[in-house]
């Protein structure tokens, strides 16, 4: 019978505006799960949307896991799962990335199925559609990464890690009602014009520069977005009163985490906290309420061993 298992992995942002589907960071905000073989299925679920963890159906994580087992057909092994949850599920902040790394990590020990670490990355980037979430919660850190269709290997991930710059916080502001990410993507054009891929370009190749040299007076421009932000916006309502707070009160660059409707706040130290919240804030008056989590941007990844450090 296979040892129990633990995992905990992070939080992440992707796109970080002009980056869409190919830039995202590790936040240090959690989901971990401990399983172990047992009679039948449960999960004792704790923090962020823990009825929701919990569910024995129409569980992401469960559901991937035994879709895996059977698919690769091994037999099915029931879990006892105790899961703390500290990541918002559909906010933007890669809860799915994260629940598919963790079932397939979890199919992979149970199922004995012998994937490399590369392979999981691989499949939750295929799962997901795009590989920036998976990747930076995979290795941590600000993370570009790519899949390449049409080559001798479409699966492969191919990314590289830096790991952001200590001093920088993250403020993620939260609305109270989540978005799908299907809806998300629905308000998208199917083509865009040669100025507005170009802006991008140019902008998403800034983002990355800044982040390798701690370039915070780069991000008010770098993370200016034409691609996806402007129709978004129009969904998310929390984005175009913050937008406009980019290069001032101690913060550095402002975008939608992810697909919306969160917005990541880059902000350029711990003391720049108070000033930056009030700030947001006073910028949100009169919107419906909006929970503001501070996070540090998490300089490593996943973990995983056979139980929960105590």
């Amino acid at each position: 019978m296979s040892e129990p298992f633990f995992i905990r992995l992070p939080a992440s942002s992707a796109n970080l505006g002009p980056g869409f589907d190919a830039v995202a960071v590790a936040l240090d905000f959690y989901l971990e799960i401990e399983a172990a073989p047992a009679a039948e299925f449960s999960i004792d679920a704790t923090g962020r949307d823990a009825e929701r963890c919990a569910r024995l159906t129409d569980n992401l994580v469960l559901d991937l896991y035994r879709d895996v087992l059977v698919k690769e057909g091994r037999p099915v092994v029931p879990l006892a799962i105790r899961m703390r949850n500290e990541i918002p599920l559909g906010m933007g902040c890669g809860s799915s990335a994260a629940g598919r790394l963790a079932a397939l990590s979890l199919a992979v020990h149970f199922g004995e199925l012998g994937w490399s670490a590369e392979r999981i990355l691989e499949e939750a980037a295929l799962l997901e559609g795009h590989p920036d979430n998976a990747a930076a919660c995979w290795h941590g850190g600000f993370v570009a990464a790519a899949q390449f269709a049409g080559s001798a290997r479409p699966e492969r991930v191919w990314f590289t890690s830096i790991a952001p710059p200590a001093a920088w916080r993250a403020i993620v502001v939260l609305p109270s009602e989540p978005l799908a990410t299907s809806k998300a993507r629905s308000v998208l054009p199917e083509s865009y014009g040669r100025a507005d891929v170009v802006a991008n370009l140019q902008a998403a190749a800034l983002l990355s520069a800044a982040f390798a040299q701690g370039r915070g007076d780069l991000l008010a421009h770098a993370m200016r977005d034409r691609i996806h932000q402007p129709y978004r916006g129009e969904i998310c309502h929390l984005l175009p009163p913050l937008l406009p707070l980019a290069g001032g009160q101690g913060i550095l660059g402002v975008s939608l985490s992810g697909a919306g409707p969160a917005v990541l706040v880059i902000v350029e130290s711990q003391e720049s906290i108070q000033t930056a919240t009030a700030t947001i804030q006073a910028a949100l008056q009169g919107l419906p309420s909006a929970e503001l989590v501070v996070a540090q941007f998490a300089a490593s990844g996943t973990t995983f061993g056979p139980k929960i450090e105590q």
